[in-house]
């Protein structure tokens, strides 16, 4: 007897679970053949949600740290351009192109308290060099991961990446004269060790002023085109370098 009534909860079980899985639209789809498959056989009590799984945020997060943001003012020019405005301009293009590509992104101050162990499949600082006139080879960018990556592989893929997508979409030079205030730049020992980064200086504020100033939009585009090579995993050709020597009197 007890057999019989079970046999009888288990089918109207099922009958009601195609009732309720029943639209025109999935009658015979793949999804709904196998929602019935579960359901017999499962048990009215032990049966497993359909939907179990819970994307990570930290795989769709990107940080962009905008450059001494209220910090202080960074390099200051004689016309009263500051560093800090000119990344701030740029970080906010990068967040808001970035965000329509479906990610979340957070755009950090300097010394934000939020750098301290974030997670995020990659973070880039965006900072621009010197207002002071060095030399007629002071003009270009520079791409720098931090020295001792717990994953050196991973940064040097982003570096790569930035490096190639950045001079490809704006049209500048490379320069490979890095200063040790960017490979040991302090959010990079501040962040988790997952967190692949790395430091732009997007610019000269002197001889780049220009492209700096009146088309953000495009610098921008080169950040984010730099971090969807990386995060894509797409192919890196080898980017045409500049090794002349170029002082740098600011720090990032």
């Amino acid at each position: 007897m007890f057999s019989g009534i079970q046999s009888i909860i288990t089918y109207a079980f099922l009958f009601a679970t195609l009732f309720t899985l029943f639209t025109p639209d999935n009658l015979f789809s793949g999804q709904m053949l196998t929602r019935v498959f579960e359901a017999w056989q499962a048990s009215p009590d032990t049966m497993t949600p359909l939907v179990t799984e819970v994307a990570s945020t930290d795989i769709n997060r990107i940080g962009i740290v905008s450059g001494h943001w209220k910090n202080d003012s960074g390099a200051v020019c004689s016309n009263g351009l500051t560093e800090e405005q000119v990344n701030l301009r740029i970080a906010s293009l990068v967040q808001s192109k970035l965000t329509a590509e479906g990610f979340q992104v957070d755009l950090l101050e300097e010394f934000d308290s939020r750098l301290s162990q974030y997670k995020a499949i990659a973070l880039v600082s965006i900072h621009a060099d010197t207002c002071d006139f060095l030399n007629d080879s002071a003009t270009g960018y520079k791409v720098a991961a931090a020295l001792d990556s717990a994953y050196p592989e991973k940064a040097s893929r982003l570096t790569m990446c930035m490096v190639d997508r950045y001079g490809k979409t704006t049209g500048m030079q490379f320069k490979t004269n890095t200063t040790i205030d960017m490979t040991s730049y302090h959010a990079f020992s501040e962040i988790n060790t997952e967190t692949t980064a790395a430091i732009i200086e997007a610019g000269y504020l002197n001889l780049d002023q220009q492209i700096l100033t009146q088309n953000p939009d495009l610098i921008a585009q080169g950040i984010v085109d730099g971090l969807l090579c990386f995060i894509r995993n797409e192919n890196v050709t080898p980017t045409q370098t500049s090794q002349t020597a170029v002082p740098t009197l600011t720090s990032p």
